[in-house]
């Protein structure tokens, strides 16, 4: 499965980077996160609760980032495990440029997923991924937003 979309950002690209490795940003943003620990500036512990389609399930997972490039751009890999629901491995390349006072964010995600989430179909795994991908983005750039701004889902 592949996700790629790109999304404007009401911030400078230098407070955009930061806001991509501040844990609380993130757990804030993140759907269903109940939990985001940093161990260090590339080693992240997550425990999520996600519902795709019948199955729900909480997923403990890691998450290692890779910034040789940064602020321009960096990469992650993971892989979390939700028990009998299944698991989930992946990584995405993000860049980040710079638009005036705005950042323009890109990212390219590769995951793939086995147990009771493989049979779901690809379908329903690829839409959901979309929408949880959504729903980050539009809460992290309203996050960043200028406080008397909004951001258009």
């Amino acid at each position: 499965m592949e996700l790629q979309e790109e999304i404007l950002i009401s911030a400078p690209r230098d407070v955009v980077y930061a806001a991509l490795n501040d844990p609380d940003i993130l757990k804030s943003c993140i759907p269903g996160c109940e939990e985001l620990i940093k161990h260090s500036d590339t080693e992240l512990e997550a425990k999520v609760v996600l519902k795709v389609g019948p199955v729900k399930a909480r997923f403990g997972g890691n998450v290692t980032l890779d910034p040789s490039a940064a602020p321009d751009s960096f990469s992650l890999t993971g892989e979390g495990t939700g028990g009998a629901a299944g698991f989930a491995k992946g990584g995405a390349d993000v860049t980040l440029e710079d638009r005036g006072t705005e950042t323009l964010l890109t990212y390219s995600a590769k995951a793939e997923v086995g147990g009771k989430l493989a049979q779901l179909g690809s379908r329903l795994i690829l839409s959901t991924s979309r929408k949880l991908a959504s729903k980050f983005f539009i809460a992290f750039a309203e996050e960043l937003a200028p406080k008397d701004a909004e951001v258009a889902p």
